[in-house]
């Protein structure tokens, strides 16, 4: 079973403004993004166990300093996030059928697009973590030089002991193609120590025919350890050389689903980094899963991020 050097992580992407519909013409503002609300989760989970920082690039303007005054506030590492004089976060807006949502982007001049660029900035971010965290997302944004100069960091973290732990989480639109895509995501499969992939977007991209066909891809491609999710069906797990399954619990009181894998991320790796084992850490994500989709957002209130032993 995988260990960690440090309970310390580094959760690496793209948050933005989030304009969400509170009644007829009227929005709230808040922050969200997948591997952002990933990180606050753990950072609530963990309750000070580790520091838990979320490396992007924002703007100067007050949006931006409303985001990382919040995120301070909710004891998240700030000290990994790099300003841009020129740039802003970018903003999205929701529309909402139901439970389920959808989705209008302003994210082409983001700051975070630029949240690689800078070598030495990314290793200072990356030292002393035990685990980092990063998605298809997080790759998608970046130039493709910047891109390379993500892997290098990796790289070199890795070698001083961090676990690098991935959700390919496949947006088509951010990307130029999708051979773009499957040229890009074996690189990363290689620093990779921890995959958190979705079924569908396995089918979607490789013709996976079944959650084992996607666990014996990763396994091929290096990767030690993987847990496949598949919406309402069970969780596919490789561990220890070992394949498994673990069914999901029926959800009743579905309001949203919008961030069930980012929260399913949340909970499946902090219990990892508190010594569980992947079928115990499954459990634990499938447990905040759970509690997000009975939310609306992405993100829940601090009162109800589930605890961990």
């Amino acid at each position: 079973m995988l260990d960690f050097n440090s309970l310390n992580t580094v959760s690496v992407g793209e948050a933005m403004v989030e304009l969400a519909p509170v009644g007829e013409g009227q929005y709230k503002r808040g922050f969200a993004g997948d591997t952002f609300n990933t990180a606050w989760h753990m950072a609530q989970a963990l309750h000070g166990r580790a520091s838990v920082g979320f490396a992007t690039r924002v703007g100067m303007d007050k949006f931006s300093d409303a985001f990382v005054a919040e995120l301070a506030a909710d004891d998240l590492d700030v000290s990994v996030i790099t300003r841009d004089p020129q740039r802003n976060m970018g903003l999205y807006l929701i529309e909402l059928d139901g439970v389920e949502r959808s989705f209008h982007y302003w994210r082409g001049t983001s700051a975070a697009r630029g949240l690689a660029a800078d070598g030495s900035a990314l290793a200072q971010a990356f030292a002393g973590a035990g685990l980092i965290h990063l998605s298809g997302i997080t790759l998608a944004i970046l130039p493709p030089a910047d891109r390379e100069t993500l892997f290098a960091a990796l790289a070199n973290a890795r070698a001083n002991g961090a676990r690098v732990s991935f959700d390919p989480n496949i947006r088509p639109r951010l990307w130029p193609s999708m051979d773009a895509v499957r040229q890009t995501i074996p690189q990363v499969l290689a620093l990779t120590d921890i995959a958190l992939p979705s079924f569908d977007d396995e089918v979607a991209l490789w013709g996976d025919t079944s959650p084992e066909a996607t666990l014996a891809r990763f396994a091929t491609a290096g990767v030690a350890e993987v847990a496949v999710k598949n919406g309402a069906g069970p969780v596919s797990v490789l561990a220890d050389g070992q394949i498994g399954a673990l069914p999901t619990p029926e959800v009743k009181g579905i309001r949203d689903t919008t961030g069930a894998g980012d929260g399913f991320n949340a909970g499946y790796l902090s219990a990892r980094l508190l010594g569980q084992t992947p079928q115990m850490a499954i459990i634990a994500g499938q447990r905040f899963s759970a509690e997000v989709i009975t939310h609306l957002g992405a993100r829940l209130p601090k009162a109800r991020v589930p605890s961990l032993p």
